[in-house]
């Protein structure tokens, strides 16, 4: 016969168990208690002097099992009471036997009187599970079931969150604990600080020459002027401490070293700029471009009419630019300008210095001579294809499993695979493979990084308690905040904490549609790790290769190398928040539009939630769809075509042939007219090199020696009519080529099956395309010839191009991707980033993301040696676009962090032992002339 049983929460107390705690009870007694009615009544104690009254927590058995807590209830210690009290506790496992002494006696050292959840410091919820690891800590079950759940009440009772360092309660993530905080310490070895000096030399080299020679020709020019030779040239010291940031006055770019400015007003001209100006070929003067937007009304986004019966109206563009009189003289020196670009129009500017005239020459000649002793042990960039460890696998049919991601099609191209290694499958010498692929400007794709950290969640309602308790700390309660709405791309106020409600729940407008909405840039402050500092430390704990990535100690992350007390740019850590869908509406879509970051990035993906909709919802999404899809040819195409009239595609495409003034070749979008197969490639191969501009460099590339099945949209045979495409059939074909672009037709993907267009990926988070950099150029054309297909601002049609990726007001939709490949033969890398995958975007890479689901990202970015080419060709083009242009700011001084990137590894060549304290330091002052206030 089964002995009974006695249960409370998780322990079972047979009668045995029983009789053996009640003797740890009696003596727990006896030595607790002189008497057994020693502790007086009520009545008692009114009669006497009255005594202070403790607040006492009693944890006694409900009716439904759970622990029951009465406070402020004085409870008399009688033998009967006590032995009550403590057999309950020895259930809850506050009186263990464990902890119990020879003597009797609870051990003080694990007995915790405190009975308070960790997590909400509370005792009236119920049962708490106490944490055997540390033996103090205790959660109750609903903080357990709500904030942790994917941890069991064994786990809890095993280690508990504050022991697993992954706590999410508001004092854990406020104050960060030290052990915790020495998990983000990178530092290397003196080896390795040694290598990698020399390999920042070795890349940066042809930058400081180019640099020196710079200088040199602007040196020469003022020595003619002064009537001096070059040895003797003697400039004027500006007084610009490393707080301080200096801009060109023409074109907006940074200085950080030699520049010619006007003793009287001050106006100060990079050498770029002199040289344009010498050449008289001024480009970074260009006027603003103020656009007048009109808002057309809420019935407008959903195919309505037009209430302000207003087109956009543009007042000035850059081909329209003032004309003014400012010109350099024969012999090199250059006016002031005139007051109207900023300047006096009286002075002559002269050149000035803010480092020494011959430092940067004397500092060229020192990482010569170092080069000259230090050889470069292996130079990634320059290894062949051979060498890589990808090569072997990219014929082999579990080309996934071996870390490669099928990412394009190209034809004849080596490029169609990225790199995709595994976080805990990284070892130390993988740096040199990234290397590999990260020089040829490729993305990387590093997935489950999440798995390298302490698991701390990443949930929105966690990040909204964390940042919320310290904003009321600071009396700074931010409750609201701006949110953009990618169907009218307009700002939108909304508490925060009813915006991480939408993300997980959904949110639609009065007509049924997606409301997607998205914070950028949150919290709205510069630091990350001050605003939620215990989410920063696992954000910078998951990020993997470490020596390019770490914020404050990746040796090659040149944007640490800037002086201690310099205004440093803003490289993050950002959080990006957006709602999602799977489905590709086409318009309002939760989109981050075409663009090149300043510098390389990487982009975590932290959480994703996926939100459902209804056979009702979906009905009334395909309703609005088909609304705007008459609204697009209307507008776009010039098709008079009455929104109640039921168009299908047949007359669509007859209709379109008749356009006046649009030719068949631009906007014939019919898919009878190549044979295409599944992955959009086309039969009849077009010359698209005459295209191509003569910047455009195409690498190398050989065969891939990979087949694929096409699938052809040809006219039916029992159709009479060739002008006209038959629906249903074009319908499977385009269903079927979005399936197999974005899982990329790969049958080595884990996600065999999923589609997007049916909701059913399970762990995909956000679809990105990414362009070739060699490819830019055409894409740039493409955009131009198509731009009026697009919408952005109040969701009206484009109406001009300022800059075709800068504006970033393009996102190309799976159509367009197809139309681009068919008019011009470029496609992107397409991949779809699943949760905990870090995405490395190389600088000077066109990249555009479509949230498949609510998401939060975190990004950051830095400044790799490989790149800076790329970072300064950015810096060039961003200085020629118009004053108001919203790229015109060089944000990031990329010359400036190259630079002092040189400097500081030819002090670690020379010291291999220094350390950052020894580079600490009071800022000699300068003396002359003192930089102008803004």
């Amino acid at each position: 016969m089964e002995e009974e049983k006695i249960t409370n929460g998780n322990h079972t107390v047979t009668p045995k168990d029983v009789e053996i705690d009640s003797k740890i009870i009696r003596a727990c007694s006896t030595s607790n208690q002189k008497d057994d009615n020693f502790m007086p009544t009520e009545s008692q104690q009114t009669d006497g002097k009255k005594k202070r009254k403790k607040k006492t927590n009693i944890i006694t058995e409900g009716k439904d099992g759970e622990g029951t807590s009465f406070d402020n209830k004085r409870p008399v210690r009688n033998s009967s009471r006590n032995n009550s009290l403590i057999y309950n506790n020895i259930l809850n496992d506050e009186y263990n036997p464990e902890r119990i002494g020879r003597n009797g006696k609870i051990r003080k050292s694990q007995y915790n009187k405190d009975t308070n959840c960790h997590q909400c410091k509370r005792n009236d919820k119920g049962r708490v599970v106490l944490c055997q690891e540390c033996g103090t800590k205790r959660y109750c079950v609903p903080c357990m079931t709500t904030w942790y759940p994917n941890m069991t009440e064994e786990m809890f009772t095993e280690c508990c969150p504050v022991c697993l360092d992954n706590c999410n309660c508001k004092s854990c993530l406020r104050d960060v604990r030290p052990n915790v905080k020495q998990k983000i310490d990178f530092q290397p070895s003196v080896d390795q600080k040694v290598q990698y000096s020399i390999y920042i030399l070795h890349v940066l080299l042809p930058f400081l020459e180019r640099l020196n020679k710079e200088h040199i020709q602007e040196k020469l020019i003022e020595s003619k002027i002064q009537g001096c030779t070059l040895s003797e040239l003697r400039l004027e010291e500006v007084r610009c401490s490393l707080e301080e940031r200096m801009y060109c006055d023409c074109c907006k770019t940074s200085i950080f070293h030699l520049h010619r400015s006007c003793p009287l007003c001050h106006y100060d001209l990079c050498l770029q700029c002199c040289r344009e100006l010498r050449d008289g070929n001024p480009q970074g003067n260009k006027d603003e471009v103020p656009i007048e937007f009109n808002d057309p009304g809420n019935k407008y986004l959903h195919g309505g009419e037009d209430n302000s019966k207003q087109d956009v109206t543009t007042v000035l563009t850059p081909t329209q630019m003032k004309s003014h009189d400012w010109k350099s003289g024969e012999d090199g020196r250059i006016p002031c300008p005139p007051e109207s670009m900023g300047g006096c129009g009286r002075g002559i500017l002269e050149l000035m210095q803010i480092e020494k005239v011959d430092h940067v020459s004397s500092l060229l000649e020192n990482v010569q001579d170092l080069l000259k002793k230090h050889k470069l042990e292996e130079d990634m960039r320059e290894m062949p294809e051979e060498r890589c460890t990808c090569s072997q696998f990219l014929n082999e049919s579990d080309a996934d499993d071996n870390q490669l991601c099928k990412a394009a099609s190209r034809e004849n191209s080596n490029d169609n695979y990225l790199y995709c290694p595994r976080a805990v499958d990284i070892q130390s010498g993988d740096l040199k493979h990234f290397q590999w692929h990260w020089s040829k400007g490729q993305p990387v794709i590093v997935s489950n990084v999440l798995e390298t950290t302490l698991g701390l969640s990443w949930e929105p309602m966690v990040m909204w308690r964390a940042f919320r308790q310290i904003s009321v700390l600071k009396k700074n309660s931010i409750l609201g905040v701006s949110a953009l709405n990618c169907l009218n791309w307009c700002e939108v106020d909304i508490n925060v904490h009813q915006f991480f409600m939408s993300y997980m729940e959904g949110r639609y407008d009065e007509k049924g549609w997606p409301q997607l909405l998205k914070l950028k840039d949150w919290p709205p402050s510069t630091l990350f790790e001050e605003r939620l500092p215990r989410h920063g430390v696992e954000f910078i704990t998951c990020l993997p290769f470490k020596e390019y990535t770490h914020p404050r100690d990746g040796y090659l992350n040149l944007a640490v190398k800037l002086p201690t007390k310099s205004l440093k740019p803003d490289m993050g850590p950002k959080t990006y928040i957006a709602y999602g869908v799977a489905q590709e509406l086409g318009r309002g879509d939760s989109v981050t539009k075409l663009h090149c970051d300043m510098s390389d990035a990487v982009n975590v993906l932290t959480h994703t939630a996926t939100v459902p909709h209804n056979s009702e919802m979906l009905k009334t999404i395909e309703e609005l769809k088909q609304r705007h899809k008459v609204q697009d040819q209307k507008e776009l195409f010039g098709l008079d075509i009455d929104i109640t009239e039921d168009v299908d595609d047949k007359q669509l495409c007859s209709r379109k042939e008749g356009i006046p003034g649009n030719s068949q070749e631009e906007y014939d979008v019919e898919r009878n007219s190549h044979d295409i197969d599944v992955e959009g490639n086309i039969d009849n191969n077009q010359d698209v090199d005459e295209k191509r501009r003569s910047s455009c460099k195409r690498v190398p590339t050989q065969s891939l020696n990979t087949t694929s099945k096409k699938r052809k949209c040809e006219k039916p045979e029992n159709s009479s009519d060739t002008d006209k495409c038959d629906r249903s059939h074009c319908e499977e074909v385009c269903q079927n080529e979005q399936k197999e672009v974005i899982n990329d037709t790969d049958e080595h993907d884990g996600n065999i099956g999923t589609s997007v267009d049916k909701f059913d990926l399970e762990e995909g988070g956000a679809l990105w395309d990414i362009f070739r950099r060699e490819d830019t150029p055409i894409l740039e054309e493409y955009l131009k010839k198509h731009f009026r297909e697009f919408r952005h601002t109040y969701c009206r049609p484009l109406q001009q191009v300022i800059h075709p990726i800068h504006d970033q007001t393009f996102y190309l939709t799976l159509e367009h991707k197809r139309r681009l490949k068919e008019e011009f033969g470029i496609e992107p890398w397409t991949f779809v980033q699943k949760l905990g995958d870090a995405v490395f975007i190389p600088a000077g890479c066109p990249h555009q993301v479509r949230n498949l689901k609510s998401c939060i990202k975190v990004a950051l970015d830095f400044v790799s040696p490989e790149n800076v080419g790329e970072c300064i060709q950015l810096t060039d083009d961003f200085r020629v676009l118009p004053q108001n242009h919203r790229a015109k700011e060089d944000k990031l001084e990329v010359k400036k962090i190259a630079y002092y990137a040189v400097k500081d590894a030819v002090l670690d060549l020379e010291n291999p032992h220094r350390t950052k304290e020894d580079t600490k330091g009071k800022q000699k002052k300068k003396p002359g002339r003192k930089k102008k206030s803004d």
